[in-house]
Parts: structure tokens; sequence; C-alpha cells
């Protein structure tokens, strides 16, 4: 769980979002990555450690994660059937998935971005 007065980031990965702090670890739907690669995530708002918690101070913040392993989720058993006849069918599904740690939350000004150019 992410402590409130830490800064945040509310991040897209592979379609859905994920509120991740420093050192969270998260698991997502599989992404095209070895494992132990540096990733950078795409974050949608950011907090920062004065608690203002702004969308246009994304598009300057880097968050940055971690492969940390490929796995599946739980065995899904799907059965179908139809009454007053035989037909009967089942078959499962396993979700492929990813564990990620947070690595960074880099939080840069506009006016440093200028500044540092």
């Amino acid at each position: 769980m992410t402590d409130t007065s830490a800064p945040y980031a509310i991040v897209r990965v592979g379609g859905k979002q994920y509120k991740v702090a420093k050192g969270d670890s998260i698991v997502v739907d599989r992404v095209a990555a070895a494992e132990g690669a540096h990733i950078d995530l795409v974050p949608l708002a950011v907090r920062d450690e004065s608690g203002e918690m702004r969308a246009g101070k994304a598009a300057h913040a880097k968050v940055k994660a971690i492969v940390v392993e490929h796995l599946l989720g739980d065995k899904i058993d799907v059965f179908t059937y139809k009454p007053k006849s035989t037909f009967k069918k089942s078959h499962g599904h396993r979700s492929r998935l990813t564990r990620l740690d947070i690595d960074a939350i880099d939080i840069a000004s506009q006016k440093e971005k200028k500044s540092g150019s």
C-alpha cells in the first residue's frame, strides 16, 4: 500500500491504470520486455511531495520500472452445456502476466526542463 504523504503517480500499462509509488510492486498484463529490463511507464497524473495533484505535471514526469518476472494467472475453467441434449464443452484460460517493481518517480518541473536545455 502506498504512503499518502509520499509522491505517487497514476500510470497506464496495457490499457489499464494503476496508482504507484516508489518501491511498489504491481502485476500487469504481459509486457514485451525481458526479465530484468528497465522500462518507462506512461504517467497520466503525478502527486509531488507538497501534495499537489496535477495532470499537467505528468508530461514532464518519468516513472521507471524493472521487469521482475513473467508469470501465469490462476486457471479459469469454463464449462458450457445445452439442456436436453448431449452438448457439453469445457475449456480453460490462464492470463499471461508480468510483475513490475517501481524503481523511481522523477518529477521535473517545466522550469527545470527549460533551464537544463
